[in-house]
């Protein structure tokens, strides 16, 4: 990890050294664009560490807290100065960092294997909601607020939820006062049938064997898939209004709406593909094969939509091609994301967070490279065709090295 952020820093080094002193476009549009996913950089093995040992309740708790703050002071920030509206993005990428190693963690404590893609479709149905959501609803908060709209309701709403996590979540079974009898009995005798998962925080041994768990190579399938899985995402998100707008000059506030359409039906599409792998694994198929039939549909799917739209000669066509690529893309949630609690569920946070660094560091070399691919090429339609390619490629790399089956790091 400390390889990751020696290349990130010599990177901005040589933007420092090439652009010369001054705001350079080129440097602000790196800065802008990466200084969120900076700071995600950091906390995920951090965070997957101490929900390992801790559990998720508190670590998200503080984790929500924090990213809520980060929220409600970025307008107040952006007033102050640029460094200061750099720390906030980071900052908020720091909490952020936490979320999925928390989800993970604790989703392998509550669900047994047989209904985990389904909780996880759920969790993450939520996370697509609140991006579809956020897109739409911030022009409209704008135009009426300002730009202290968005980020006061927002921030403000995040303080709401932690108390409500407080109050109604615990990081295991066994330690949940709501939950019946019965319930915790089924939980437990489903997990004993397939492989014991430690339900109570670590009282010893707060490191994690970092070598055991890097010299596997189901460890690297599922550190390839997160990063191809982040390189997309954040591509998506990032430039597909600017892509509406500028290939098809579609308004600003008109193209957030097409980039939201897709990730309320990728919220659809991950329930469906979790409910799906559940059913086939209840039926007989076994769980490596699941996970590399819900991956291959998650990456290839993607990978051939992404071709069609750099064919698509009008905006309704783009979008219904951004729509199938970003509903496709689910399906990898019932692949390599629910397969951290299979192969390490003693170790699910911290592998998870291990992986996120890693699609972090994919993800800032997507967002920032495809500006400069474009400025360099020329053409945006080159980028979407070299991130169809390494779909591909990941998806291979996934069927050829993955497993569902319970990995020794010990």
């Amino acid at each position: 990890m400390l390889i990751v952020l020696l290349c990130q820093l010599l990177l901005f080094l040589c933007l420092l050294l090439t652009v010369g002193p001054g705001p350079s476009p080129v440097l602000f549009r790196y800065l802008w664009q990466s200084s969120f996913l900076w700071g995600y950089l950091i906390s995920p093995i951090a965070g997957g560490t101490l929900v390992d040992y801790y559990g998720g309740k508190v670590v998200m708790g503080w984790g929500v807290a924090l990213w809520s703050l980060a929220t409600f002071l970025t307008p107040f920030a952006a007033e102050t100065s640029l460094w200061a509206l750099m720390a906030m993005r980071a900052l908020l990428g720091i909490a952020e960092g936490v979320a999925l190693p928390c989800m993970n963690n604790m989703i392998a404590r509550w669900f047994p294997p047989t209904e985990r893609a389904r909780a996880v479709g759920i969790a993450m149905a939520g996370f697509q909601l609140g991006c579809a959501i956020g897109l739409t609803l911030s022009p409209i908060l704008m135009s009426q607020g300002g730009i202290f709209g968005p980020f006061v309701i927002f921030g403000l709403s995040g303080f709401l939820w932690v108390l409500v996590w407080l109050s109604a979540i615990s990081s295991s079974p066994d330690r949940s006062s709501q939950i019946s009898k019965c319930e915790l009995e089924y939980i437990l005798k489903k997990k004993q049938q397939s492989f014991p998962v430690e339900n109570k925080p670590k009282t010893t041994r707060i490191i994690p064997p970092f070598r055991r768990l890097l010299s596997k190579m189901p460890t690297w399938a599922l550190i390839v898939a997160n990063s191809m899985h982040s390189w997309g995402f954040f591509v998506i998100l990032s430039w597909m209004p600017i892509y509406f707008n500028s290939i098809y000059h579609v308004d600003l506030k008109r193209a957030a709406w097409f980039s939201a359409v897709p990730w309320s039906v990728m919220a659809v599409m991950g329930y469906f593909g979790g409910m799906w792998s559940d059913t086939l694994i209840r039926s007989g198929m076994t769980i490596t094969l699941t996970r590399k039939i819900m991956q291959s549909i998650g990456f290839m799917g993607p990978g051939i939509a992404l071709i069609g739209l750099t064919t698509a000669k009008s905006p309704t066509i783009a979008s219904a091609w951004l729509t199938l690529a970003v509903a496709l893309k689910a399906f990898s949630h019932s692949g390599f994301l629910v397969n951290f609690q299979e192969i390490a569920p003693q170790y699910s946070g911290v592998l998870h967070g291990i992986s996120n660094t890693a699609g972090t560091l994919a993800a800032i070399m997507g967002t920032v490279g495809a500006g400069f691919f474009v400025e360099l090429v020329g053409s945006f339609q080159g980028f979407l065709l070299l991130t169809s390619a390494l779909y591909f490629l990941s998806a291979l790399f996934y069927i050829f090295f993955s497993t569902g089956e319970k990995v020794n790091y010990d």
